[in-house]
């Protein structure tokens, strides 16, 4: 049996607190951002905004930001992002179809041929301490001969809801001004990241994996920081991490990862890297940019250095477009999904104006998606209407009316007020 430094650290905030700590003491590697960059960048109470690289040479083709078609009925594109309209949900079933799966791009889309990708891990967690230039390899066929695992898991942004700061609460955030299309859940297939750690020659000291994506470098500012790539413990690793080659019963498409990615459970979506294609496996802590430049509560009531976004909150959605009409006098049935980062939803609660009244569930639910639901509506007077939707998760945390503001608009979690008309 494999035992690790720090194996109850598979609570994002924990592992983040202790991490920190650790760092900050000259502990852990900060893979190129010293502390007192962090400090400087935080105390001004901003970051800056990205700007697009280079594709690496040797590993992937460039491609157009997005591949797959984004017909205006299904998706919102902001650049290299596209966010789904949750009209486009309705009636789809419990999973979000492929075509209708929200992108979320740092730079662009690379075409990478499976034939010749190649998993690489190195490091001093591994036996004999590979290094970069002579990794552990896999390749594609290798991992399809691997046991396979199947689960159902919603991955979602960080900034998923980052509009509703300031058209709902009048704040400035900076950022994709996503709304609520920001998240998805699929089937995903593939092997336990527990099982190639294995293989590779896992040591007992190895404490924290780093993955890194195949997409272009991340240029900000002037300033290349490389690779896509966020540290995560060998505990959660070891616990449910998945290296994804499947979804929704096909082969990932470009834009979700092909040929393969990380899906990590209960996490936010960043942890998910897609393209995957080194994993350094350390015995010494391990820091990146994406959890300490960026992904970072930051702002009035946080520390300076920020507090690390974590699993995601709870949110509500209607399958209904912005500002929707209803016939006056006609019943109709008001569906939606309600989702938590902490598991199932316990309850739905929905307001058109009169009070609030307990929705019915629909269908089952999974711990790592959403839970769908129903409500009838008989409005008799034409006019502006005001839906709502709350929803309370298995740990009792309940939807609240204002989320606490931070510069970069991450985690809201108040309930939304999705504008109709009927006439």
């Amino acid at each position: 049996m494999i035992r690790m430094t720090g194996s109850g650290l598979t609570d994002e905030a924990t592992y983040d607190r202790t991490r920190f700590t650790q760092w900050r003491a000259g502990e852990a590697r900060g893979d190129g951002l010293s502390r007192r960059t962090l400090l400087r960048l935080t105390a001004g109470g901003g970051l800056a905004l990205a700007a697009f690289g280079s594709l690496p040479s040797g590993t992937a083709s460039a491609a157009a930001p997005i591949v797959k078609p984004l017909p205006p009925e299904f998706f919102e594109v902001y650049g290299t992002n596209a966010e789904t309209r949750w009209e486009a949900l309705s009636g789809q079933g419990y999973l979000t179809p492929i075509d209708r799966f929200f992108v979320r791009n740092h730079t662009s889309t690379p075409l990478i041929d499976a034939r010749s990708w190649r998993l690489k891990l190195f490091g001093t967690g591994l036996r004999g301490a590979p290094t970069a230039d002579r990794p552990v390899e896999f390749a594609y066929a290798d991992l399809l001969r691997l046991p396979s695992e199947t689960i159902t898991s919603a991955i979602e942004c960080a900034g998923n809801g980052r509009n509703f700061f300031t058209s709902q609460q009048g704040q400035t955030v900076s950022g994709t001004a996503w709304k609520l299309g920001a998240v998805g859940v699929a089937r995903w297939r593939g092997v336990r990241l527990a099982t190639v750690l294995a293989k590779a020659g896992l040591t007992r000291h190895a404490v924290d994996v780093l993955p890194e994506g195949l997409d272009a470098d991340y240029v900000t500012a002037g300033e290349n920081l490389g690779k896509v790539r966020r540290p995560l413990p060998v505990a959660k690793a070891l616990q449910d991490v998945l290296l994804a080659y499947e979804m929704n019963g096909r082969p990932l498409p470009p834009d979700h990862g092909h040929p393969v990615r990380l899906v990590v459970p209960s996490w936010v979506g960043i942890s998910s890297i897609k393209w995957l294609g080194r994993i350094e496996v350390s015995e010494t802590p391990l820091f990146s940019p994406w959890n300490t430049r960026y992904y970072r509560l930051l702002g009035p009531g946080y520390p300076v250095e920020g507090t690390v976004v974590t699993r995601q909150v709870v949110k509500s959605a209607f399958e209904l477009p912005w500002n929707a009409e209803f016939a006056a006098g006609a019943k109709q049935v008001l569906r939606g999904r309600s989702w938590s980062g902490n598991g199932r939803i316990r309850r739905v609660e929905v307001s058109t104006g009169d009070g609030w009244r307990q929705a019915k569930f629909v269908g089952a639910a999974t711990d790592r998606g959403w839970q769908r639901w129903e409500i009838p509506w008989h409005p008799g007077v034409s006019g502006a209407y005001t839906l709502r939707a709350r929803a309370t998760d298995i740990t009792g945390v309940t939807q609240s009316d204002v989320t606490p503001h931070n510069t970069q608009g991450y985690l809201f979690d108040a309930v939304v007020r999705h504008p109709v008309r009927v006439v």
